[in-house]
């Protein structure tokens, strides 16, 4: 009977290891796909947003501010989920030349485990600047 014990006790820290590899992943992926997400996102806002007829006059390149922000809030919409809630706020905005910060804040759900609530506030920044090259 003493070695059935321990086998109980096996699965049950089995269960418990599992439990918390869970938390801990859901966490760590969550803040990896934020980053990644963002930055892509950054840049394909970026680029639906340079003012061409600008480029054409002057050949520099310039974006509009109202343009990018309206492209990379309906981006984010629509590839995030609805797990968490997301606050997003533009530090930085630079027409010309192109240069944008973005930051996006995370809150994912609460944890309980005992007594003790954990929630994770995570935050991004994503500093983009966009550049032509010049051809002699």
């Amino acid at each position: 009977m003493k070695e059935a014990y321990w086998g109980y006790w096996l699965v049950i820290l089995g269960v418990f290891v599992a439990v918390i590899l869970l938390l801990v992943r859901n966490v760590t992926s969550n803040n990896t796909e934020d980053y990644y997400n963002g930055k892509e996102i950054v840049e394909q806002a970026m680029v639906d947003a340079i003012d061409y007829g600008y480029f054409r006059y002057f050949g520099e390149l310039r974006i509009n501010k109202e343009k990018f922000m309206e492209n990379f809030v309906r981006r984010f919409a629509d590839s995030v989920n609805g797990a968490s809630d997301y606050n997003i706020t533009f530090v930085a905005l630079y027409e010309a030349p192109p240069k944008v910060s973005v930051e996006i804040q995370s809150k994912t759900d609460t944890y309980v485990v005992g007594t003790d609530a954990t929630a994770f506030d995570l935050t991004n920044r994503v500093t983009e600047i966009l550049e032509q090259n010049q051809n002699s």
